[in-house]
């Protein structure tokens, strides 16, 4: 895609500084969203996708829709399946219970007639009614033998098969035929309140029924299906996987005939827009801008609005055409050239506008929120008091509307870590760290012993630990206090008094603050016990490019994950990865890189930033207090890094240094994140209609192993407490929604007051559609339905799809 005849690289980093320079995008806001960021809370998963009935759309169509690479799996189960794998799986395979706007399973009719907990006592009893005619795509009914399949190669029980997730099968205990073929009688070992979660997609027993066919087999190829398309090829030189209609569907007929994903890197996108070979596209904020512009390129009169031609004034038209017929010959001729060139480039530049016409900009914000992660391991962090500052530190809606606001959406930042505004369990428990407040921050680092003479000034004899280190650790968790001085459980409000009467009922105990805050003091004291083994650690301040032999702190220890979740770790590694949805690259098993060596953060001799001014910098025992910011350095995260500047700012007028260090985006998570080497990092986390099994992992408190290593399943900060532990295992186990609900809002007030986790804002999502389809777009929660999408009344415009033969 070229702008003025320039070199396409130009002109893709013209689209990006336009964009960051103006620091607008005008798009409409998002329907039924306050675009100021205030008043009524914003519907986390709104939709935009241009929903029409199905009797409008043509029939016959290919669609082409644009995805980062063809996938390595198409099993949904094993470590290395990613995006691609879920977006393709969900038009091929069952899904019992798709995700409706709000986050919410809900039945699928094309699959299920009914499912339902039939028995609780003495065991969990679900009974499936499956449609009678839902088929694969052999003719073969789904049924009891599918199910049995699935539950035993995830189950975990057997290690020949290569599991990435076996949370919630590995509690079925048998699954038997009920009266019919068409019934499925599952029953649980032990209670599992997110039932609806399993079996989805559900794959054929052809699949799933040995090891080999599930581990190799349906890596590159799905033989047996049962949706609206099934799988028609794989073609990884032209990087493309085409569905087709499955004859033998029994719902709604799809109005596409076949479906093309189309490997495109993410900032190839706006390029692909231009040359038309895909329909539907993800793209960053400079794409979505190009296509907005490309709306407002003719005038009323007819003259380009922008780009080239568009400042030349008619004056100076008939100045050019006077000089190049004039009889001057050198001058002429130069102006003759001038004037070719100029209309070349504004016949390309008016065909690329035109190209990008064909397309508008479908946003919500994505089920997934970006947070500021606090490796709470070792050095400053490892004191709760100095995370709690950070967070206190930090003006949060001012982030999110850097963000969001340029594009017209929603900013209000998120009050959960375990639930989206709008989804069931939602409750904004950010009141139990409190507001920005930097009096308070710089009140809590006081107390944890930072000072303004402390970096210059060395104590002559100071014994292991200051006095407020020492009052640290006797503190309780009943007793830890935010920057207001109250305790966090008073902090929490009403959930926090809900979590002490509730979890005294559940155990049987006391209902009283005694048994709470002695249970709490319990969980510190292990706490204490793990950070006065890292009390040793070094916590010099790091230098980009200027490190000596020795300089360094010690490597951290070796992340191991639990074996229950070994995989299921690496999965989320994967879907993590892409930590700004704008092109950061897959992370697979068999190109992980070793991390950790001298200059890895950054090129040798990269500058670090200013530091702030001497009087402002707090220290300790003649150390300043520095925490090291690793963000990722590709172009795609440039809106990453521009939040990461501000954050920095706002540490900085409480007196805390934050040293930027720029990493590969290829390296960023595996060999930072996931390692653990880091202070401070920015990533996102996807939201989950099932939190009390999706967020257990992401937020239990990581054991010490017998070899030194630290048993860590998703929780990258290092910081977690066996009350939450217990409250999300109390949480999966409940039956009653409700009971569960308030369960997960008690432990997400807790998440908030370790202060290991800021939640800074919800993740745009931009989608460029063609103007004629409908019923594709920014699906928010929602799970996509394959067969209702397809083009208006015919041909759509500027495509090469016809609906006569289906093919482009």
């Amino acid at each position: 895609m070229a702008h003025l005849g320039v070199p396409r690289g130009t002109a893709r980093q013209r689209r990006s500084v336009a964009l960051l320079a103006t620091g607008v995008l005008t798009i409409p806001a998002l329907a039924g969203c306050s675009s100021d960021g205030g008043g009524r809370v914003p519907v986390a998963m709104g939709q935009d996708i241009a929903p029409a009935a199905r009797d409008r759309l043509a029939d016959g169509s290919t669609l082409t829709w644009a995805i980062d690479a063809v996938p390595a799996t198409l099993n949904a189960f094993q470590a290395d399946a990613d995006g691609a794998t879920t977006r393709i799986t969900g038009a091929l395979l069952p899904t019992l219970f798709p995700l409706d706007e709000r986050g919410e399973p809900r039945l699928d009719p094309d699959y299920l007639e009914s499912a339902k907990v039939i028995e609780r006592e003495p065991k969990q009893v679900v009974l499936y009614k499956l449609n009678q005619r839902a088929v694969w795509s052999d003719g073969r009914e789904i049924g009891a033998p599918d199910f049995v399949a699935q539950w035993r190669a995830l189950s975990g029980k057997d290690s020949a098969f290569w599991t990435a997730r076996n949370a919630g099968y590995e509690r079925i205990e048998k699954i038997e035929r009920g009266k019919d073929d068409l019934q499925v009688r599952v029953t649980f070992s032990k209670p599992y309140a997110d039932w609806r979660g399993l079996f989805s997609p559900l794959y054929p027993k052809e699949v799933t029924g040995a090891a080999g066919t599930f581990n190799d087999g349906a890596r590159t190829t799905l033989k047996n299906t049962a949706g609206p398309f099934r799988l028609g090829s794989v073609d990884k030189d032209k990087g493309t996987v085409t569905l087709v209609r499955d004859p033998r569907w029994w719902g709604d007929r799809p109005k596409l005939e076949s479906l093309v994903f189309r490997a495109v890197k993410p900032e190839d996108r706006a390029d692909a827009l231009t040359e038309g070979s895909v329909d539907v596209a993800d793209v960053d904020p400079a794409a979505a801008h190009s296509v907005a512009q490309a709306a407002r390129y003719r005038t009323g009169n007819g003259q380009p609005a922008h780009g080239p031609g568009a400042d030349i004034t008619p004056a100076a038209a008939l100045r050019s055409w006077a000089v190049a017929h004039g009889s001057d010959e050198k001058a002429a001729e130069a102006a003759q050239k001038a004037r070719a060139e100029n209309r070349e480039a504004v016949a390309a530049y008016a065909a690329e506008q035109k190209a990008l016409n064909r397309f508008a900009v479908r946003k919500s914000l994505e089920p997934a929120y970006t947070q500021l992660a606090l490796n709470g391991e070792s050095g400053p962090l490892s004191d709760e008091r100095v995370r709690r500052a950070v967070a206190r530190a930090l003006d949060r809606q001012e982030l999110a509307d850097a963000v969001l606001k340029p594009l017209g959406l929603a900013a209000k930042p998120p009050g959960s870590h375990l639930a989206l505004a709008g989804q069931p369990v939602y409750k904004d428990a950010s009141g139990a760290l409190g507001d920005q407040d930097a009096k308070e921050a710089r009140a809590l680092l006081a107390d944890a012993g930072w000072t303004t003479g402390g970096a210059v000034q060395k104590p002559g004899d100071t014994k292991a630990g200051s006095e407020a280190d020492k009052k640290a650790d006797e503190k309780t968790d009943g007793d830890a206090e935010d920057a207001g001085k109250k305790p966090a459980d008073e902090a929490t409000g009403e959930a926090a008094d809900q979590d002490k009467d509730e979890a005294a009922d559940k155990a049987g105990k006391d209902t009283g603050a005694t048994a709470d805050k002695a249970a709490d003091k319990d969980a510190r004291a292990a706490d204490k016990d793990e950070k006065d083994d890292k009390a040793s650690r070094d916590e010099g301040l790091y230098i980009v490019g200027d490190e000596k032999p020795g300089d360094r702190d010690p490597a951290p220890r070796a992340l191991a994950t639990a074996p229950a979740a070994a995989a299921q770790s690496a999965a989320v590694l994967r879907q993590v990865a892409a930590v700004t949805g704008e092109g950061a690259t897959r992370v697979g098993t068999q190109d992980k890189q070793p991390g950790g060596a001298p200059g890895a953060y950054a090129p040798q001799g990269t500058a670090a930033p200013a530091p702030a001014p001497a009087s402002n910098r707090l220290g300790k025992d003649g150390k300043p207090l520095t925490l090291r910011f690793v963000l990722p350095s590709g172009p795609g995260s440039q809106s990453l890094r521009g939040v990461g500047e501000k954050i920095v700012a706002m540490l900085d007028a409480v007196g805390i240094g934050a040293q930027i260090t720029k990493v590969s985006d290829e390296s960023y998570f595996k060999d930072h994140i996931a390692s653990g080497d880091y202070d401070m990092a920015l990533y996102s986390w996807p939201a989950t209609a099932y939190p009390a099994t999706d967020g257990r992992p992401v937020f239990a408190k990581p054991e010490a192993a017998t070899d030194g290593s630290l048993l860590v399943e998703q929780n990258y900060t290092r910081i977690g407490s066996d009350h939450i532990d217990q409250l999300f295992d109390r949480a999966v186990s409940e039956l009653d929604a409700k009971t569960s609900g308030d369960l997960l809002k008690q432990a997400d007030a807790r998440i908030w007051a370790a202060a290991g986790s800021i939640p800074l804002y919800q993740r745009p999502q931009l989608v460029a559609v063609d103007k004629k389809l409908r019923n594709v777009g920014a699906f928010g929660f929602a799970s996509p339905r394959y067969q209702d999408i397809g083009f208006l009344g015919g041909q759509a415009a500027g495509s090469t799809a016809s609906p006569a033969k289906g093919t482009k």
